[in-house]
C-alpha cells in the first residue's frame, strides 16, 4: 500500500476551545459539489490511520472524504495530548459534521458518517440524530463497552486499575499507557494483532505512531454504550461486525434485535484488525462500495 496521492485540501474547525485539524480529500478529474463521506476514527487513531485504502477506494468510487484529528491528537491543537472521553468525541463528531456541511465542495445532501471501532460506536449515536444524512457505515463497532472490559483478563484489570489512579491523582503530569502491543505485552489493546498498526504506520505512512494514551482514558470504556441508539436510527445504516473481534466483541443477534429496520448488519470472519488488511480489506470495502452506490448511484 503507498501513500495517498488524490487532491487534498486542508483546513480547520474549532472544538472543546481549540482548532482541530482536517483535510477534504476529493476525486481527481471531477468537480464538485460532491457526495462526501465523514469518517470518524478510532481509540487511538489519527486522519490516515489504517484508512488510507479506504479513502482511495471511496475517492475512485466519486466521494469525497474529510477526515479530521480530534482534539490533542494528530495534528490538532489541545493539551494534554492524547486523553480520550467517548462523550466530549461525539461532540467533536458534531463539530466535524457542522464543518463538513459548510465546504462548498460538499453536497450537503449527500453525506455519509463511516466509523470504525470506538469511532464506529460514535457514528451510531450521531446517526440516530441526524435523520437528514444520506447513511451510515460502522466497521468493526464499539457498540458496548461493558463487553470489551469483560474480555479483559484480571491481572490486565488490576494493572489498569493502578494505572488510571496514578494519572487522575496527578494534576501535574499526564500519565500514559502504550495503545497497542504485541500480543501479551502491556498497553490498551495488545489482543487481534493490534501490533500490526505500528507495522502499518511505519510501512505505509513512513513515520512513527504517538503510542501512548492518557490511563484515564481507560476509566471510560465500560461506561460507553452505543448499542442503546440502535433503535433510534432511521437512515440507512451498514454494520459489519467481526466474529472473531475480541477488542470490540461482536454479538450479531443481540446487536439485531437491538437496531430499528433501517439498519442492515453484516458480518467478515475476522477479528478486530483484520478487517483494515488485506485479504480482509477487500471483502470489506466491496461490501461498503455495494452499500454506498444503493444509497447515491450517481456518483458512479
Amino acid at each position: 500500500m503507498n501513500v495517498l496521492s488524490e487532491n487534498r485540501v486542508k483546513g480547520s474547525f474549532r472544538n472543546q476551545g481549540v482548532s482541530c485539524a482536517a483535510t477534504l480529500h476529493k476525486p481527481d478529474n471531477t468537480k464538485g459539489p460532491y457526495p462526501t463521506i465523514l469518517m470518524v476514527h478510532g481509540w487511538g487513531g489519527t486522519q490516515l490511520t489504517l484508512v488510507t485504502e479506504f479513502i482511495r477506494a471511496f475517492n475512485d468510487a466519486g466521494f469525497a472524504v474529510l477526515t479530521f484529528d480530534y482534539p490533542g491528537w494528530g495534528d490538532s491543537e489541545g493539551l494534554p495530548r492524547n486523553v480520550i472521553s467517548p462523550w466530549k468525541r461525539e461532540k467533536t463528531v458534531e463539530a466535524a459534521l457542522t464543518y463538513t456541511k459548510s465546504l462548498p465542495d460538499v453536497d450537503q445532501t449527500n453525506i455519509i458518517l463511516w466509523g470504525s471501532s470506538f469511532g464506529g460506536g460514535h457514528v451510531v449515536k450521531i446517526a440516530a440524530e441526524h435523520p437528514e444524512l444520506r447513511g451510515a457505515i460502522a466497521q468493526v463497532p464499539m457498540l458496548d463497552g461493558m463487553l470489551a472490559v469483560k474480555a479483559v483478563p484480571p491481572a490486565r484489570m488490576i494493572h489498569f486499575g493502578i494505572d488510571m489512579m496514578r494519572d487522575m491523582l496527578n494534576p501535574f503530569a499526564t500519565h500514559y499507557v502504550p495503545i497497542v502491543s504485541p500480543e501479551g505485552e502491556y498497553s490498551s489493546m495488545d489482543r487481534d494483532g493490534a501490533w500490526r498498526v505500528e507495522s502499518w504506520i511505519e510501512d505505509t505512512l513512513k513515520r512513527q505512531q504517538d503510542n501512548r494514551i492518557a490511563a484515564r482514558s481507560l476509566a471510560t470504556m465500560g461506561f460507553y454504550r452505543p448499542r442503546k441508539h440502535l433503535k433510534k436510527i432511521t437512515i440507512p445504516t451498514l454494520i459489519i461486525g467481526a466474529t472473531r473481534d475480541s477488542v470490540a466483541p461482536f454479538d450479531e443477534n443481540k446487536v439485531r434485535r437491538l437496531s430499528s429496520d433501517s439498519v442492515e448488519i453484516q458480518t467478515i470472519d475476522a477479528n478486530h484488525f483484520d478487517p483494515y488488511l488485506d485479504h480482509w480489506f477487500e471483502d470489506n470495502i466491496s461490501r461498503q462500495l455495494e452499500f454506498i452506490k444503493r444509497l447515491v448511484p450517481s456518483s458512479y
